[in-house]
């Protein structure tokens, strides 16, 4: 299970494109497996945000990889890029983010077109543990192959935005906060997630971790410098190593744990390779989220474990909590709550934490990081 690995510190087209380049070749992937295939280029478009904000996919990563395919003998018309970012799944919402994240000009430069398309199809999964079926957006349910190309960042709820959770975007719009309502749990919720990254088996996973997003992620946290461009055909040891250079236990990332234990990756098995050289950096000063669990019933006795995980549950657990002062009452926490738990009242979010489910899904989609993660003071004891 090899996880190729580039040292690259800035966003220059050509050189970027050269550790693609060099990184599926040493993966073994050939233009054969490429030509006269319909491909499906997946980035992350959480947000109308800028690259510089490190939220979404850098627009010179997904040039990349689409240089790469085209010299392979790709044809244009044989590619398309396409996501299902959060809140509403409408070609009024895409074109906004396209324009927003780069990828606007990415298509006017290639050629390559943008999926405008906000149609879905439901795609049964038999062999899914948790979720038998999966609405799939059509660009990726239509593909012959889906080239996943990730944002390296850390997640209030999964703990890491790597290689499995970009696939989240493969269901489309406000019906993600149906699968969070679903799946309700982090364990639960991570098991949906890998049974969707089994259902749509990308080919090739190309991780932008040139800058990272650290602290409060996938959208509330800060941009960090790590200086690396990763590739694997297994998204699951792809990030194995993405955890390592966070500095944090890989089994301690739910959808990792998940799939060890159905024998989808083997941790002694990952392997990294540097095609141009180099090593694994390795940052034990990454910001980990406020939301990162901790469990206070290992040690208490079994009679006492009920009413102690009540407490944390309810009492304890890192919860959401509306900057007023910062909040504009545009409504897209409440357009994203899964619980329909959220209100707007005298133009301001008001969060009713009786029904919240401690998603987060709030506090992704702010588009001003007025939803903050309030943790209890017990956690820095």
């Amino acid at each position: 299970m090899d996880v190729a690995i580039s040292l690259q510190n800035e966003y220059a087209l050509e050189a970027v494109a050269q550790s693609v380049n060099a990184q599926f070749a040493a993966l073994g992937l050939t233009p054969q497996m490429f030509v006269n295939k319909r491909i499906c280029i997946k980035p992350n478009l959480l947000l109308k945000r800028t690259p510089e904000e490190a939220t979404t996919t850098h627009p010179v990563v997904v040039r990349a990889v689409v240089q790469t395919l085209l010299s392979y003998g790709v044809t244009k018309e044989n590619l398309v890029i396409a996501d299902s970012p959060g809140g509403l799944y409408t070609p009024s919402h895409l074109k906004g983010i396209y324009a927003a994240s780069g990828l606007q000009q990415v298509s006017e430069e290639t050629g390559v077109a943008l999926n405008m398309d906000t149609g879905y199809q439901t795609v049964q999964n038999p062999k899914g543990i948790v979720a038998k079926e999966f609405s799939i957006i059509n660009p990726v349910a239509q593909a012959d192959m889906v080239i996943s190309v990730a944002k390296f960042k850390s997640h209030c709820m999964t703990g890491l935005s790597g290689g499995v959770k970009n696939l989240f975007g493969c269901v489309p719009g406000l019906l993600k906060p149906e699968l969070h309502s679903r799946f309700p749990k982090p364990e639960l919720f991570c098991r949906m997630l890998v049974d969707l990254c089994e259902l749509v088996r990308p080919a090739v996973t190309v991780v932008d971790a040139i800058t990272a997003m650290e602290g409060d992620g996938p959208s509330g946290g800060t941009p960090k410098q790590t200086g690396m461009i990763l590739s694997a055909t297994n998204p699951y040891a792809l990030d194995v190593i993405l955890a390592q250079i966070m500095h944090t236990d890989p089994m301690g990332i739910l959808t990792i744990q998940n799939s060890v234990q159905r024998g989808l990756c083997a941790l002694k098995d990952v392997q990294c390779v540097f095609p141009g050289g180099g090593r694994l950096l390795v940052y034990e000063d990454f910001k980990l989220p406020k939301s990162k669990g901790v469990d206070f019933t290992g040690n208490v006795p079994k009679f006492l474990k009920r009413p102690v995980g009540y407490l944390f549950g309810s009492f304890l657990s890192p919860r959401p909590v509306v900057q007023k002062e910062k909040c504009i009452g545009c409504g897209k926490c409440k357009e994203s709550c899964p619980q329909h738990t959220i209100a707007i009242q005298n133009h301001k979010a008001y969060i009713h934490k009786n029904n919240c489910i401690r998603c987060y899904c709030c506090h992704e989609m702010c588009p001003v990081r007025a939803i903050s993660i309030k943790r209890s003071r017990l956690f820095d004891i």
